[in-house]
């Protein structure tokens, strides 16, 4: 498997910010490390082992990156507004460096689709949810899809915005409603230990009132939120949904 790893100084967070790479052709997969985790979690915890005939096969291309949660709403430390302010620098940090980034190593019509577990996922649906022009799906993992979950109660308009249990339901323009319509969403929970199968399938109301096509999968109760969980759900998904 050809493997990389590249690195640069982010205009938008104002640090350096490595990425990994791994295949060589395929559609590219946009990996959002969990909770406080680093762009080798998914190869540590050999997720990237997982999805190795995939990308062997030319299938997939990967970029995992870093998170920068322990700066934003995993910092106890800071106030919730720069919590936010550090979000959208994210935010902004994938739409104008790393999508540019994966498109230099593929084309400008290789189709992206992002995938996280745990808060990855949220942050997965929130990318894609925001620039289905730039993003072409979405594979969410034992996520939940409300901001507050993160936030120790606080809430201002940056929360709202990135939190899409509460900014679908009022998304009117039409363009970028048919946009995420024509994507391909998979919202997958197991109903074990430390998952919440009932927040997905709040969220996939809210889709579904927006009449925005998804798959919904709610796996069984010994499924957990955990390591082998996601190794069995992502390579299941991409292989069957893509």
């Amino acid at each position: 498997m050809v493997r990389e790893i590249h690195q640069w100084y982010s205009p938008a967070l104002q640090k350096e910010m490595p990425i990994a790479v791994y295949g060589h052709y395929g559609f590219a997969l946009l990996m959002i490390p969990t909770a406080a985790a680093d762009f080798l979690e998914y190869e540590r915890f050999e997720l990237i082992h997982h999805l190795a005939p995939m990308i062997d096969a030319g299938k997939i291309k990967v970029f995992s990156i870093n998170s920068i949660n322990t700066e934003s709403w995993m910092n106890k430390q800071m106030e919730g507004a720069h919590k936010a302010i550090r979000q959208n620098q994210f935010n902004e940090y994938i739409f104008n460096e790393v999508v540019p980034f994966i498109q230099n190593f593929t084309s400008n019509e290789t189709s992206i689709i992002t995938t996280g577990a745990s808060f990855g996922a949220l942050h997965a649906m929130n990318i894609f949810l925001k620039r289905p022009d730039l993003f072409k799906g979405v594979i969410a993992m034992s996520g939940v899809y409300d901001l507050m979950e993160y936030t120790d109660g606080y809430y201002d308009d940056q929360v709202y915005f990135n939190s899409p249990i509460h900014y679908i339901p009022n998304l009117t323009d039409h363009e970028t409603l048919e946009k995420i319509r024509s994507g391909k969403m998979i919202i997958a929970s197991g109903s074990g230990s430390h998952e919440d199968p009932e927040a997905n399938r709040r969220f996939s109301g809210v889709l579904h009132n927006k009449s925005i096509p998804h798959d919904l999968e709610i796996w069984a109760h010994d499924i957990h939120h955990d390591w082998p969980t996601w190794r069995k759900m992502l390579p299941y998904f991409i292989d069957s949904k893509f």
